[in-house]
């Protein structure tokens, strides 16, 4: 190759539509993979314990979890409706995975009702989604960052539980708070902590990955991993549509479709980061409306595949912006790699085998990071008297109804489902009324 042809590969990892080599394209590729396929999958593992799914079951939820991924993924990238006024997808370098936010509310509804109910909700979240897309500009100031912040702190406080429990070994284990579980819970937290300080490069950006394998082989010395599901799953099987079936349950429909609202328009942040960080400019409204709008069709077609709710990946954004690679190759090549991942039971049963106690300790410091990205944005305004009630009251109300378990008994059963089961519905209602009826301080006049 010549030099001024490995000029123009080079060049092109830096076009959205250049076209670098696989050579080129792959490491980064395996980059993106690493960074995001623990919290692709995690969300399901979650789900299916809440709801008390076979092994099989579990391991078709984290097959669609993969695929689902890949495919929303590849929407973003190569957006198949394209005028110049209007698209489905970004056409932005972005990464699209299974959500964090959405697990509160999904252990709510999957402990009342089953994955069927949740998919049901997530349609209704996906059209919700679609609308929000299509009125961005009308919407958008209902939802300033002293708001999301608020909804994103909210997500992270009530996700603290989860990862204690698990670290113990899982509520429903009979091993429960056992010396063996903490000992591996801490072990791994300490070797992802290290990794994320004193890391660089693939050390850092797979800190979580990294510090599962190592809690993982800990727990095999402690005899806590079983491997008869992996011998018994196949190894290639296309999703199966429609295998938890759909339910539309009012109350559950609305806790989730409130979500994908906020959802929806949290995902601005990220298409934001992801241009000025890496192409020095804004995105455009067109950019905008066709993500959010690819947002809430890829649901609505994920719900049918038993896919859970997908969203940006904000740690893949930051490599993005680190690097300025933005070659939509890139990420279609990560895309393709998950892809490939979920066709193969045998590497989703795999994921299953991992015991509790290391998905806690690998999981608590992203819930924390989840808090403190609320936080980062919170303060992103100024925290006068007014703006501090709105955070604090939202949070009291929101963690403090849901705390207390018996606080709604007397009320009719969906409005427990909506309000009482995850605080992220109550805290994001009360932060919008608090922030639209509260009063706004006067700007001192500069003399």
């Amino acid at each position: 190759m010549s030099t001024k042809e490995a000029k123009q590969m080079d060049k092109a990892l830096f076009d959205f539509y250049g076209k670098p080599s696989i050579g080129q394209a792959l490491p980064l590729a395996i980059q993106h993979v690493l960074a995001m396929i623990v919290g692709c999958v995690t969300p399901s593992i979650i789900v299916a314990g809440v709801a008390g799914i076979s092994q099989e079951d579990s391991v078709i939820l984290i097959q669609a979890a993969l695929v689902m991924s890949a495919l929303t993924t590849l929407l973003q990238l190569f957006p198949f409706i394209k005028t110049k006024n209007f698209r489905i997808g970004s056409a932005l370098p972005v990464m699209m995975g299974i959500s964090f936010a959405y697990v509160p509310s999904m252990q709510a509804i999957a402990s009342d009702f089953d994955i069927a109910t949740i998919l049901g909700a997530q349609i209704i979240g996906g059209v919700v989604a679609l609308l929000v897309g299509l009125n961005i500009k009308r919407i958008r100031k209902f939802f300033p960052p002293l708001i999301t912040g608020t909804v994103v702190f909210s997500i992270g406080l009530s996700l603290y539980p989860t990862a204690i429990n698990y670290m113990a070994g899982g509520a429903s284990s009979k091993t429960y708070g056992s010396w063996q579980n903490w000992v591996v819970a801490i072990i791994t937290l300490i070797i992802v902590t290290a990794l994320n300080h004193y890391g660089k490069g693939v050390w850092k950006l797979a800190s979580i990955l990294i510090g599962i394998i190592a809690g993982y082989i800990v727990a095999l010395f402690f005899g806590m991993v079983d491997f008869s599901s992996v011998s018994s799953a196949a190894f290639f099987q296309l999703p199966k549509p429609m295998h938890f079936g759909i339910k539309f349950e009012p109350s559950a429909c609305v806790a989730i479709g409130i979500l994908f609202a906020i959802n929806a328009v949290q995902a601005i942040g990220d298409f934001s980061a992801t241009t000025t960080g890496s192409m020095d400019r804004m995105p455009t409204d067109e950019e905008l409306t066709g993500g959010i709008v690819g947002y809430g069709i890829s649901n609505i077609f994920c719900a049918f595949f038993g896919g859970l709710p997908t969203a940006t990946y904000s740690q893949n954004v930051g490599i993005v912006s680190t690097t300025k690679v933005v070659s939509r190759v890139v990420m279609g090549l990560a895309a393709a790699i998950l892809l490939a991942a979920g066709l193969i039971p045998k590497f989703s049963s795999l994921l299953t085998t991992i015991p509790y106690c290391v998905l806690g300790g690998a999981t608590i410091s992203v819930f924390a990071s989840i808090t403190m990205t609320g936080i980062k944005l919170i303060t992103t305004e100024p925290m006068d008297f007014r703006n501090t009630t709105v955070v604090g009251l939202a949070v009291a109300v929101g963690m403090g109804v849901t705390q207390a378990n018996a606080s709604l008994a007397q009320f009719p059963e969906w409005m427990t489902t909506i309000f009482g089961k995850s605080p992220v519905v109550l805290a994001t209602i009360v932060a919008i009324v608090l922030n639209l009826t509260l009063p706004k301080a006067k700007k001192k006049e500069e003399k």
